[in-house]
């Protein structure tokens, strides 16, 4: 998987929309970048590697939020775009950027860019977050708790609608781009903000392999273990916040990486140990993230093809094969 990663990671960097050459590539990142077109430099230094690492991060945060909705809520469709983690995100940047202009007023002080859209959108998921661990306390059936989740996201769909039609005509545009999905959004300055927030969640999720292996057991035999449900859940809350949170404020909402992500892992071990499982998660996450990267540069010259209308080619038939192997 380590080995798959590098490989993809450097056909993301050598292979484009603009046909570079392999060795000016490599003169560009091994420093030597005197003897290279400027426009080669800036591609290569400043579109095509913070894009790579942008996918590596996005693929790895979304496949270790899906695996933890998945086990917390035991249900092999549960995920920050099924559950409406990701349309949560989605109407706090909606708010931003449809209501408000791309900006916030605070007194007489405003403040835009990536940073206000970062929280809003991490306000916006914890809210959805917050509200299924809340009706995950009242309802014990899985697929009443999933039907929850879906209606959250219609209403705040509902909201992101209205939003939409009593909004300005760039305002629409510039969400519409937004929603279509892009690991190109994110520039070197923007880097470490993005790199800083997944990481920090990934680091949590790491640290909660042990208590999602025990709530494999039920609620009931993981409490007798000593484990600690409400504070779990809360750590569990803050890691998939802030990931779905980072990777949707900065690359748009995504589909199906982390709902699909974490079934391919599973069919590759046949095993449910999180130990395996998590660590497999984020490298197959990055993988799968940087392929479809790589296919959405196909067109060539022609442009670039939308990140949304790649990701569900590749989730939909796992998860078709997954409903169709439960069916007994």
């Amino acid at each position: 998987m380590i080995l798959l990663v590098i490989i993809l990671f450097g056909c993301n960097l050598f292979m484009g929309t603009v046909d570079i050459p392999v060795n000016e590539v490599w003169s560009v990142l091994s420093g030597q970048a005197e003897a290279v077109r400027p426009s080669w430099r800036f591609i290569v230094a400043e579109a095509r590697f913070p894009q790579a690492l942008t996918a590596l991060l996005c693929g790895a945060g979304l496949s270790a939020s899906g695996l933890m909705l998945q086990t917390v809520f035991r249900n092999p469709l549960a995920g920050p775009s099924i559950l409406g983690v990701d349309s949560g995100a989605s109407m706090g940047v909606a708010l931003v950027m449809l209501f408000n202009g791309g900006g916030l007023m605070v007194g007489n002080m405003a403040f835009g860019g990536f940073l206000v859209i970062a929280v809003a959108a991490f306000i916006g998921a914890m809210i959805v977050m917050g509200l299924l661990l809340f009706f995950s306390t009242l309802l014990r059936n899985d697929v009443m708790l999933l039907i929850v989740g879906i209606m959250i996201g219609y209403a705040s769909s509902s909201v992101i609608s209205l939003l939409n039609f009593f909004s300005t005509a760039e305002g629409v545009h510039s969400y519409l781009v937004w929603g279509m999905g892009s690991f190109g959004g994110v520039s070197m300055g923007q880097m470490p903000w993005f790199a800083l927030l997944v990481v920090v969640g990934l680091i949590v999720s790491l640290l909660l392999v042990k208590p999602l292996n025990a709530l494999l057991l039920g609620l009931q035999y993981a409490e007798n273990l000593g484990l600690n449900i409400r504070r779990t859940r809360f750590q569990l809350l803050l890691a998939t916040g802030i990931l779905s949170a980072a990777t949707t404020a900065f690359c748009g909402p995504i589909s199906f990486l982390g709902l699909a992500v974490p079934h391919i892992v599973r069919m590759l071990l046949r095993r449910a140990d999180h130990r395996l499982l998590m660590p497999l998660s984020l490298l197959m996450g990055g993988a799968v993230a940087l392929l479809c990267n790589l296919i959405c540069t196909l067109p060539g010259e022609k442009g670039v093809i939308p990140l949304n209308a790649v990701t569900p080619l590749l989730g939909v038939p796992v998860i078709l094969y997954v409903l169709l192997n439960r069916r007994n």
